[in-house]
């Protein structure tokens, strides 16, 4: 892939000022920065939006992106479109039709169809590395923005009317505003002393690719069992690095999410391929026949971290660094996309009124506005998450009788709809 971004090494010297400083280039970064570089200030000239990233994400060799799978909603899937990546990812995204949602060993199911809300598709599952690769490549025709990579934060120094970063590197950047894209363990939020509130769900993600013996015919699948929810997602024929899949004529292949606990996890990981596909077939029941193979099995620890404040001093907080959820729902990446289509809202109403983009009044309004988007959706997951991972038998009942009530509750089922699609 060859780069015309703007690439600024070790080798600079002497302040530099941009209008926006995004730290992190991962997902969350690269999105920021693609969302904003087609903005423009009163002076009709684009933006000087800097990237600062620890990983080399301009060689193949990044760190950035992996290839984990994400389910992109259908909000998602157009917001990638109307910032021009979705041109580059989508012969590698494989559409969701329909979501099975059901209660191993129980009456309780639910249905949801895209074509009974008049889209293609209800979302869509990506590799991490293509969606990245579509980002970079949407960012390399940018004249406007500067990657400092592979470089860190040493130190942030807030001031009135701007913000002063020093890099490892030595090299000295100075901005209006500051956003954090920065995962998790945000460096940013721990500058500013940002305090967060964690919770540990004592459960663990064991993702894989698995093959199937039957296609999975676009069907997203959430299953409830005994040992946890099981997500099976349908993966593209062909691979985000272009390379077709290798899987039998009538075959599936889908992404595999097990939530267990982390003894289970440990025991389900040490098992050899053929017991280990035994377990899963066991507990996803056949929808898709049995597991005919099983990729690389990698095992996440799953905890809730909120961030107290969404903003500070020219400084607010974006995607996993203001909120880091569990993946029951999948809705973790799509929340954080809408943060960032918020906060490009708010930085191009400034920029139209002529009024400073760092100005805390307008980082207020984005805390006050995305306040309700995120509580819903961390709500929602952590429901699910109580009601789905208990055996008491009457939660069992109760979530029964919820599924099939929202299956022919079409009140009920629209409002799930709207939220799975991102609106």
């Amino acid at each position: 892939m060859t780069n015309s971004t703007k690439h600024a090494t070790p080798r600079d010297t002497g302040a530099r000022h941009f209008d926006v400083i995004i730290s992190g280039g991962g997902l969350s970064g690269a999105l920021m920065a693609l969302s904003l570089a087609n903005l423009v200030n009163p002076q009709n000239t684009s933006l000087n939006i800097a990237i600062i990233e620890a990983n080399p994400v301009l060689s193949e060799s990044s760190g950035s992106f992996d290839e984990r799978v994400l389910a992109l909603s259908h909000g998602s899937a157009a917001y990638l479109a109307e910032v021009g990546a979705w041109q580059y990812l989508a012969d590698y995204a494989e559409p969701i039709n329909n979501i099975h949602i059901s209660d191993r060993g129980h009456y309780g199911k639910a249905r949801l169809y895209a074509k009974q809300h008049q889209v293609e598709a209800l979302g869509y599952v990506a590799q991490m590395s293509g969606i990245g690769a579509a980002m970079l490549t949407a960012l390399a025709a940018k004249q406007n923005i500067s990657w400092f990579s592979p470089d860190t934060i040493a130190d942030i120094q807030w001031q009135s009317e701007q913000v002063n970063i020093r890099l490892t590197s030595g090299q000295q950047l100075s901005a209006a505003l500051l956003l954090a894209c920065d995962g998790a363990q945000s460096v940013c939020r721990k500058f500013a002393n940002i305090a967060t509130s964690s919770r540990d769900y004592q459960q663990s993600a064991l993702i894989a690719n698995v093959v199937t013996e039957k296609h999975h015919g676009n069907i997203a699948y959430e299953r409830f069992t005994d040992t946890g929810p099981i997500a099976m997602l349908p993966l593209p024929a062909v691979s985000s690095a272009g390379q077709k899949q290798k899987v039998p004529q009538g075959a599936g292949h889908c992404s595999l999410v097990w939530t267990l606990t982390p003894t289970q996890a440990e025991q389900m990981q040490q098992l050899n391929d053929h017991d280990f596909a035994q377990q899963l077939s066991q507990a996803f029941g056949y929808w898709l026949g049995n597991i005919k193979h099983v990729g690389q099995r990698v095992v996440y620890p799953l905890k809730l971290v909120q961030a107290h404040e969404q903003v500070f001093h020219r400084m607010a907080l974006i995607g996993n660094a203001s909120h880091t959820i569990h993946p029951i729902a999948g809705q973790g990446f799509n929340l954080g996309l809408r943060d960032v289509s918020a906060m490009t809202a708010l930085i191009k109403q400034a920029l139209v009124q002529q009024q400073d983009i760092g100005a805390f009044k307008h980082l207020m309004h984005y805390a006050q506005q995305r306040q309700q988007d995120q509580q819903q959706v961390i709500t929602l997951t952590d429901s699910l998450v109580t009601l789905f991972s208990n055996q008491l038998p009457p939660l069992v009942v109760g979530r029964n009788i919820g599924l099939k009530v929202l299956n022919y509750l079409p009140v009920l089922k629209n409002a799930l709809v709207k939220k799975t699609m991102g609106y």
